[in-house]
């Protein structure tokens, strides 16, 4: 192992720490770094490398260069660029957004949403909707309707409630009856509901964004999956007779009739169906589940057997259909269904409620404090505004009682206020109403951003992941600089470099640089060869250029051959008269111009990757020498056999 001349004894006269997890392994300067953080990349290296991996002698090197270039692009501020910030902080905040959700919370609502789509429900329902921007009084009045609703169940029939009560627009069409539904299709709180009942049951009024439902569960069965269907569609005129109908269903009748006899589904779907969107492609549909299609049109697809097998017409309130069974394919397995689940728990509410659950979580552990007087007295000034307007901001610093508490944190009233305005549109939005309806989600959204700045000093794995990738922009930027860029464009450095090193580019085979030149006539190809052997690789690209400026005369390939790997240059350049090549038809007529490198190139140019690559590794040599000088690095021997011993424990 490699020692350092500087005692580590002098320097761990400087620390004060117990704590294993504070031992400090390394310092560089007056930069410490601790056996913790090093032992965190040092086994995610291990980890990550399948074979060959570097010994704790090796790594320790390599971390160490590592880290005096980090080092010092903080000392030339390389932390402080706006694009390092925004970068940085992009990074955060996706992987905070792991640590700001309960993942058991989430699994188990996708666990959840994936049991009830094995399952189908036929439910009715009653709709009470609450009016915008709705007072607790409004809420009351509705909540009351409900149960109203409720109570006449016990006498009366759901359809007949139901057309006197529910605010459902389609109410006086399906008396209540919604047909069967399946997991994902409603509002969370209305599936939870939904899949609690027995067949027969009522429910309680259910609460969800727009108002209540009262629920009640006719049917289950297991889920039928999905379906597709091709159909052929004759419509109803608007407003149709009953004339007009039967003459509908005498067409309709007549198609049955050919399809009967024979004739091809697709094609007789093409010459006749009102559907003319489905028509263009045999009358086929897209797939879909239940509670997509009207009932009668559901119930004939879904109970169609074998694929192939098409209908007797049935009717809608669309007019007349025959369909014809594409497929049918149950539920998906739950591994193929998760990510689909998780795509619409933003639609169906399983986000908030997994939200929810969460920020109750946190207000528990951060001994959340609401305080209902300050509460209060926000109440009762926002009673002074018929609108949330710039009269309504005027006031606000005065009101600066802690609303509530986290942890020990203060949330002040005029930060709610101002959230308040911001969410407003002022000329419609009731002050009071917007002041109960917006303060639960204010709350959680105040507790999660607390949750936020928490992360580092809670999660080590996150603060360790995100001091990982701020080290890596920094080494990136800075190498960039010091050492990629500059090898790439300092071409008196390559020049320099090249000549100081020149023999270790030496060539096993012998190369030809120049060109492979080829003309459509043999008198241009003889003058030309003349011609060029008093040129320079310039003045051919200038020649060359001047000819072909109407029409292509001559067709030209730079390059630096080795012996073997071109059969033009092998058999012109190089003599060898055993190797042979064909020429092209349009520029039969080949010569070469350029001369041969027997053992080393001419120039940097001629190996230029090779030279960049060495120049870069050089520069870095040079570069962390003269860091190693600037942050004098010492290691405690010590703490470094803790982690020698660390290590054998976990292999």
């Amino acid at each position: 192992m490699k020692k350092y001349s500087i005692l580590f004894i002098l320097a761990l006269m400087a620390l004060v720490s117990n704590a294993q997890s504070d031992t400090i392994l390394m310092i560089l300067g007056n930069n410490k770094v601790s056996k913790a953080d090093f032992e965190y990349l040092f086994f995610k290296n291990r980890a990550n490398l399948k074979a060959e991996q570097q010994t704790l002698d090796e790594y320790i090197d390599t971390y160490k260069k590592f880290k005096l270039k980090v080092i010092e692009a903080q000392s030339l501020g390389y932390d402080t660029v706006e694009a390092f910030r925004n970068e940085l902080n992009s990074y955060r905040n996706q992987i905070a957004i792991y640590y700001l959700t309960d993942k058991a919370k989430e699994d188990a609502l996708v666990e959840e949403a994936y049991k009830n789509m094995l399952e189908d429900v036929e439910m009715s329902q009653m709709l009470f909707r609450l009016p915008n921007n709705a007072t607790p009084e409004d809420t009351l009045r509705v909540y009351k309707r409900a149960t109203d609703a409720i109570k006449r169940l016990k006498k009366e029939s759901f359809s007949t409630v139901a057309i006197d009560m529910s605010d459902d627009v389609r109410v006086e069409e399906n008396k209540g009856n919604v047909g069967w539904l399946t997991g994902q299709m409603m509002p969370y709180p209305l599936e939870k509901a939904m899949y609690s009942l027995a067949v027969g049951e009522v429910s309680q009024p259910v609460r969800v964004d727009y108002g209540y439902h009262v629920i009640k569960i006719t049917n289950r069965r297991p889920a039928v999956g999905r379906v597709q269907v091709a159909h052929i569609l004759k419509k109803f005129p608007e407003n149709a007779t009953k004339e007009q109908k039967a003459a509908v269903k005498s067409q309709i009748e007549e198609i049955y009739k050919k399809i009967k006899q024979g004739e091809d589904f697709a094609t007789l779907a093409i010459d006749n169906s009102d559907d003319k969107e489905s028509a263009n492609m045999g009358g086929v549909l897209k797939e879909f589940g239940v509670g997509r299609m009207v009932e009668a049109f559901e119930n004939t697809a879904f109970g169609m057997k074998k694929n192939g097998e098409i209908s007797e017409p049935i009717e809608t309130p669309f007019g007349w259909h025959i369909l014809q069974l594409i497929d049918k394919r149950p539920v998906a397995s739950f591994d193929k269904a998760k990510a689909e689940i998780i795509t619409h728990f933003s639609y169906d509410g399983r986000w908030q409620a997994s939200r929810k659950h969460f920020v109750n979580k946190l207000k528990a552990e951060y001994n959340y404090k609401f305080n209902q007087s300050a509460y209060q007295e926000l109440l009762d000034y926002a009673r002074k505004f018929a609108t949330i307007d710039s009269n309504y901001l005027a006031n606000i610093e005065k009101y600066n009682k802690p609303l509530f508490t986290v942890k020990d944190k203060d949330i002040p009233q005029n930060k709610f206020m101002k959230y308040l305005y911001s969410m407003s549109r002022n000329s419609i939005d009731n002050t009071v109403a917007q002041t109960q309806n917006l303060i639960d989600g204010f709350i959680d959204d105040e507790i999660l951003r607390f949750e936020d700045t928490q992360l580092e000093s809670k999660y080590p794995a996150f603060r360790y992941l995100l001091q990982e990738y701020h080290d890596g922009i920094l080494l990136f930027n800075i190498s960039n600089d010091k050492i990629w860029e500059k090898a790439s464009t300092d071409t008196t450095g390559l020049r320099a470099f090249f000549k100081a090193n020149i023999k270790q580019y030496t060539w096993q085979k012998p190369h030809y640089k120049g060109k492979i030149l080829a003309c459509k006539d043999s008198k241009t190809a003889k003058t030309l060869q003349k011609k060029f052997k008093k040129m320079s690789a310039q003045q051919i690209n200038t020649y060359i250029a001047t000819l072909n400026k109407d029409s292509v005369i001559i067709d030209s390939k730079s390059g630096l051959w080795a012996k073997g790997t071109n059969d033009v240059i092998d058999n012109l350049a190089f003599g060898d008269k055993t190797v042979t090549f064909v020429s092209s038809k349009e520029f039969p007529y080949v010569f070469v111009w350029g001369k041969i490198l027997h053992s080393l190139p001419e120039e940097y140019t001629d190996v230029r990757a090779a030279v960049v690559t060495d120049y870069q590794h050089y520069l870095e040599e040079e570069w962390v020498k003269d860091l190693e000088k600037k942050y004098p690095v010492t290691i405690n021997e010590e703490a470094l056999k803790a982690v020698a011993a660390d290590a054998n424990a976990n292999r």
